[in-house]
């Protein structure tokens, strides 16, 4: 039998969300980051190698989405972003000990559940690994085998830390909708390339008609 993942996705204070692309968006930032987050969600759910999705949240305004897609929410501790991640961890545990515990970032608006699933085979065959972002600087998924310790090293060049820890690297082909994480416009574009969810289209629409 393959191995079932819980995924745990941090979703911060949506009034810090995405401020890179604050120029571009004004005042639905706010907006497009619950959608960008529910999109990523959604398409984790949709997931056959997902048992369950772990949104770890301080902010009504994403539980409240996130939750009616069918995540289980969490209370950040708002300690951090490796402390949200260890607390989403720690309830996925308790909830399902036998199963594999990924983190995953939340600003994946373009991803394909089945690309996802890829990703999660190949890091069933090892101890700990991540996918690096597009750039190959950040991280956008790490995840332990069962009953392995979750050591996650986000923040800036988590790609390199990651790789200190002991983490392997996936990059299988046919994966780009898990690398491509959205900071800026660039990103943001790119992902529209790509293919956007339909929360985040819905919203791109709206913002930049003919995008």
């Amino acid at each position: 039998m393959s191995i079932r993942w819980s995924l745990v996705i941090p979703v911060k204070t949506l009034v810090a969300a995405k401020t890179r692309l604050a120029a571009a968006t004004g005042p639905h930032r706010t907006r497009l980051a619950v959608a960008v987050a529910s999109d990523t969600v959604a398409a984790a759910l949709s997931c056959a190698r997902v048992a369950r999705v772990i949104v770890v949240t301080a902010d009504p305004a994403a539980a409240g989405p996130l939750g009616a897609l069918g995540a289980e929410v969490v209370p950040d501790p708002d300690r951090g972003l490796n402390t949200a991640l260890r607390t989403g961890a720690a309830h996925a545990v308790r909830v399902a000990p036998g199963d594999a515990v990924g983190a995953l970032q939340a600003d994946l608006p373009a991803l394909r559940s089945a690309e996802l699933g890829t990703a999660l085979e190949a890091a069933a065959e090892f101890d700990q690994s991540f996918v690096p972002d597009a750039l190959d600087v950040g991280t956008t998924f790490y995840g332990v085998r069962p009953g392995m310790p979750f050591t996650p090293r986000f923040g800036g060049e988590s790609r390199a830390k990651h790789l200190a820890g002991g983490a392997k690297e996936l990059c299988p082909p046919g994966i780009d909708s898990v690398r491509r994480d959205v900071d800026t416009p660039d990103d943001l574009r790119a992902a529209i390339a790509l293919g956007l969810g339909r929360h985040t289209a819905a919203v791109v629409a709206e913002l930049w008609p003919g995008s």
